[in-house]
């Protein structure tokens, strides 16, 4: 009989554990869990905060009893690893117990990042069932205000959730925008949704100390909190495998290779304590994401019971839900992708998640990052009321299974009026795309001032109502339906042409590149300039 040893429960230890046994019914399997609680839904936490998610035992997936009924799994809870014997393959608890091992799998988490402000000691945290009880024990309490430190996706996602309690919230990010995974103009989008729901938001505010009842910022500004929440981000849990010598990255988490072993043959790491491989770079970094970890506790398991199986590189696809609007994405956004020096092509379309003609249709945001040299998709992001899981699933599919962004133009996917368009959004970018290989030039809506100070003559060819209702600040109005006959007014000019959201510019720019003149279209049109500029004040 053999033993394997798994320090930390959830998503990436349970994984592996009940795998294990479903390969192997002779083999000794030990789970040591520092909480109180080895298997829960650890993303429902922030609804059962506001009641969405009502019994907090929905929460509670599995307890030591039934594993052990089921699975006949050896789980202690509220029992800490506190030392790695290598030599003598001896895990140590902080009970006193020595437990051999033939094979060790780490899977001990992620812990959160508490900044050195004073005051700090008052703001919750929520990664464990504790948590979500200590949380929920503050607002029981005659509270009326929550600051929450942190605009990632659990922030958020407990701002709308604070927000159903009927509490005043305020989210402050330290970063120039929320939700970093975004773009800047398409987390403007989501940070409006937040506004609108009477979350208030502050980018690039910097807490400085915390109070008995308020918050303040560098700048002076003071918040009401009767109750603080930190959600910062976290980093992994990995000083255990550091203490035993493993090898730990520069971002501090534990090594693996394609396997997930560690720098010890017979020690597997798995979960938000371990690196990953970049899908788009092959990198190592740190995704913290609870289906990667079921992956790779499926994986180590398999391992551990003979298949010869390797890991896939990690794409980091998410997404959140906030007051009825999705925001979801998977690869790399396009900040991340400039900084790494990539010649790029990006495109922003804004149709509707079905059929225009059926009832119901919503916006649907849509972003694509394509590397130029070689039509490979690297990222891409969605925002809206509907169909963004769907959107960003496929290009995430797409992206694993490596087609291009060119393929997207003829991808076929399910098609009725209430789920979809006879051209699916996907396949509209990889029209756009095909059209910008073609030689349609194109402009970002951050490169604007770049292209009227070089010269672009900026050309509204929206209807004179839309024009007249709000346009970008000194472009000259010619409809599109009028560019035939009035093209002569733009001879020698370079006509940077927008509508809406792209698609008469489109048109427009085609026209006047077959007239002979320059022309460029506004990716995204008018709709992506407007929400950074809301965004920015």
């Amino acid at each position: 009989m053999t033993t394997t040893v798994i320090v930390g429960g959830v998503a990436g230890g349970m994984s592996t554990a009940a795998r294990l046994r479903r390969r192997d019914e002779d083999m000794e399997i030990i789970v040591l869990e520092a909480s109180g609680y080895v298997s829960f839904a650890n993303c429902g936490l922030p609804y059962h905060v506001s009641g969405v998610i009502p019994d907090r035992a929905s929460l509670l997936l599995q307890t030591p009893e039934s594993l052990g009924a089921r699975f006949n799994l050896d789980v202690r809870v509220n029992t800490r690893a506190t030392g790695i014997d290598r030599e003598n393959k001896t895990v140590t608890t902080d009970t006193g117990d020595v437990i051999s091992y033939d094979h060790l799998v780490l899977s001990p988490g992620a812990s959160p990042i508490i900044p050195p402000i004073p005051g700090i000691e008052r703001a919750l945290h929520l990664r464990t069932i504790e948590d979500v009880d200590d949380v929920i024990a503050a607002l029981d309490a005659d509270v009326g205000t929550v600051a929450i430190i942190g605009g990632g996706f659990i922030g958020l996602e407990l701002a709308e959730n604070m927000r159903h309690r009927g509490l005043e919230v305020t989210v402050i990010e330290r970063a120039p925008q929320i939700l970093t995974p975004l773009d800047e103009e398409m987390a403007a989008i989501v940070e409006k949704q937040l506004t609108d729901n009477g979350v208030q938001v502050i980018t690039g505010g910097d807490t400085s100390t915390i109070g008995e009842d308020t918050l303040t910022l560098s700048d002076g500004r003071v918040i009401s909190a009767d109750v603080v929440v930190a959600s910062i981000g976290v980093r992994p849990t990995s000083e255990l495998a550091a203490d035993a010598g493993l090898a730990i990255g520069e971002r501090g988490g534990i090594k693996v290779d394609d396997q997930q072993r560690t720098s010890d043959p017979a020690i597997f790491a798995v979960g938000d304590a371990a690196e990953k491989a970049d899908a788009i770079s092959g990198e190592d970094t740190l995704i913290p994401l609870a289906q990667t970890a079921n992956r790779h506790g499926r994986l180590v398991a398999d391992i551990i019971t003979g298949r010869d199986v390797r890991r896939t590189s990690t794409l980091g696809t998410a997404i959140v839900g906030l007051f009825g609007l999705a925001a979801g994405s998977v690869g790399w956004n396009e900040r991340r992708a400039r900084a790494a020096g990539r010649n790029l092509r990006v495109i922003h379309v804004h149709p509707a998640d079905h059929a225009g003609y059926y009832p119901g249709a919503e916006t649907l945001h849509l972003k694509l990052v394509v590397d130029a040299d070689t039509d490979a998709i690297l990222g891409a992001q969605a925002v809206g009321g509907a169909g963004v899981d769907k959107r960003i699933d496929v290009i995430a599919t797409a992206m694993r299974g490596g087609l291009t962004a060119t393929d997207l133009a003829d991808l076929e996917l399910a098609y009725a009026p209430q789920f979809g368009s006879a051209k699916d959004p996907i396949n509209f970018l990889g029209f756009v795309n095909d059209n910008m290989i073609g030689g349609e030039r194109t402009v970002q809506w951050h490169e604007l001032e770049d292209a009227r100070a070089a010269g672009w003559k900026l050309i509204d060819v929206r209807t004179p109502g839309e024009h007249e209702e709000s346009t970008i600040p000194g472009a000259l109005n010619i409809p599109v339906d009028d560019l035939r006959q009035r093209a002569g007014e733009l001879e020698d000019a370079k006509a940077l042409v927008f509508c809406r959201v792209g698609l008469r510019g489109h048109v427009a720019a085609s026209l006047l590149g077959n007239l002979g003149i320059e022309a460029a279209n506004l990716d995204g049109g008018f709709m992506t300039w407007e929400y950074t500029q809301k965004a920015r004040g």
